[in-house]
């Protein structure tokens, strides 16, 4: 079954055309880049143009941080907790891995 604002985005769409809209855009007439993952193209291009970047990524921006402040760090019981959260924070970073393929 159709979403019911299909009919209405169709419609937008064919009045656009005939009232000229869509004519001299740029890059008319000139086919469309070639892309290596066809299925996920808009995905990636939206996340690239938002300077988005996947999360197992910026999870490991945050466990390098980690590692830093354990190297920084001489007291015990710290050590232990910053420890604790690199151990859940690499979980994490698979968990999301896994998911981003």
């Amino acid at each position: 079954m159709d979403h019911p604002l299909f009919d209405l985005v169709d419609q937008r769409i064919r009045d656009a055309q005939a009232a000229g809209e869509f004519d001299d855009l740029p890059g008319a007439g000139k086919p469309l880049p070639k892309v290596e993952d066809p299925e996920n193209a808009l995905l990636n291009r939206l996340i690239r143009d938002s300077n988005a970047v996947p999360e197992f990524v910026s999870l490991s921006r945050e466990l390098r941080q980690l590692r830093d402040e354990l190297a920084a760090t001489g007291e015990p019981s710290r050590r232990h907790d910053i420890l604790k959260d690199m151990s859940m924070m690499e979980a994490r970073i698979a968990i999301a891995r896994k998911a981003y393929r």
